[in-house]
């Protein structure tokens, strides 16, 4: 079997996988990181969101293997020090969550937006949350969360 390597929330890990592991099932069942989320196994629902090497990534829809080499922060990678990231805080203070389930992927795909834009509008949060289905909050509570942590994040 393959081995494949890679850091983890700052962690170096490596791990022997079959060619057809997907990067989800590497983080949860070999790195028992089960805040990245499966969902719907099609790309569609947006719960497996993770950072590689700085970019979001669905990680339903990338094999283990092509992660061989990179950086990749989960959801378990984002507080510090015991102190949540200024998006998690958010989305705890403006309720962007109810049963959880997508909170991971909206959370990490809400970090990348604001890496990418620090000051977006409404439509613009929006729009990037395409990717991301939740279908507790009607998205109103999670867009308040992003808007509240692109302030707190911009000073």
């Amino acid at each position: 079997m393959p081995t494949v390597s890679m850091t983890v929330n700052g962690q170096a890990v490596t791990g022997e996988v079959e060619g057809r592991t997907l990067l989800v099932q590497f983080l949860r069942e070999q790195l028992s990181l089960t805040g990245t989320h499966v969902g719907c196994d099609t790309s569609q629902c947006g719960a497996c969101v993770v950072h590689v090497d700085g970019e979001s990534v669905k990680s339903c829809s990338m094999l283990a293997l092509q992660a061989d080499g990179a950086e990749v922060t989960t959801i378990e990678g984002l507080a510090s020090n015991g102190s949540l990231h200024p998006m998690q805080e958010a989305f705890r203070e403006h309720h962007g969550l109810q049963c959880g389930f997508c909170t991971p992927g909206m959370v990490m795909s809400a970090v990348d937006l604001l890496k990418k834009n620090p000051n977006p509008d409404e439509g613009e949060i929006r729009e990037w949350l395409e990717g991301n289905i939740c279908r507790c909050t009607g998205y109103h509570n999670i867009v308040k969360a992003i808007q509240s942590a692109a302030a707190s994040m911009r000073g």
